[in-house]
């Protein structure tokens, strides 16, 4: 008999109605595996608790501040983590195969290069540690030759941390997405809007 409990049950069915207020053009235009892995950071942040399937604790780690490092929170809205970013990024990754051993991989790299650089892991760098090791690898066009590899991957990590922030409740927020709205009446473009676009009505 499985120890997943009446009330965990609850939780998860009640994660259909979270996900379900992702307006429908969102969810209906997305691939398969980001509806999947949106459902599923959805209902681990309900449950208030979760294993990572695929990261080891370690990894784990380092992803949850490296995501954090990449969408902090903020006055308009909440971090990477606060998201659910780090349980996307674990689902994805465990439920797409090729992308197991890139993630494993960077992150051992990234730890490596601050072994070598700082003396310690990047999760337990400090934040200016970090910030410098970032800075190498974060604009391709002026990391050196050797950060190669680290550049690749931060910016897939980095990709996969906005997918998984912008297919989140906090994320739609953040962007102030309304989604299809009824509009009583049409006024034409803003003025401003036209000026920008250095545009006017024709008069009939």
């Amino acid at each position: 008999m499985s120890d997943f409990t009446r009330r965990e049950a609850l939780t998860v069915l009640g994660a259909a109605s979270i996900v379900a207020a992702v307006p429908q053009p969102v969810r209906a235009n997305l691939p398969p595996e980001i509806r999947r892995a949106a459902v599923a950071a959805e209902q681990a942040l309900l449950l208030g608790h979760y294993e990572p399937v695929f990261f080891t604790p370690e990894e784990w780690r380092t992803v949850r501040v490296l995501a954090d490092m990449i969408i902090p929170r903020d006055a308009r809205s909440g971090s990477a983590t606060d998201a659910g970013v780090p349980e996307f990024i674990d689902f994805t990754v465990d439920d797409r195969p090729h992308l197991r051993v890139p993630m494993r991989g960077g992150l051992r790299w990234l730890d490596d290069r601050c072994e070598e650089r700082y003396g310690a892991p990047f999760a337990d760098c400090d934040e200016a540690q970090r910030a410098d090791m970032l800075d190498a690898i974060a604009w391709p066009e002026r990391a050196a030759p050797e950060m190669s590899q680290g550049v690749w991957f931060f910016n897939g990590f980095r990709d996969l941390v906005a997918s998984g922030f912008y297919t989140s409740r906090i994320g739609l927020e953040d962007v102030q997405y309304r989604g299809n709205q009824y509009l009583p009446e049409w006024n034409g473009c803003p003025p401003e809007a036209c000026r920008h676009l250095g545009v006017t009505y024709g008069e009939d």
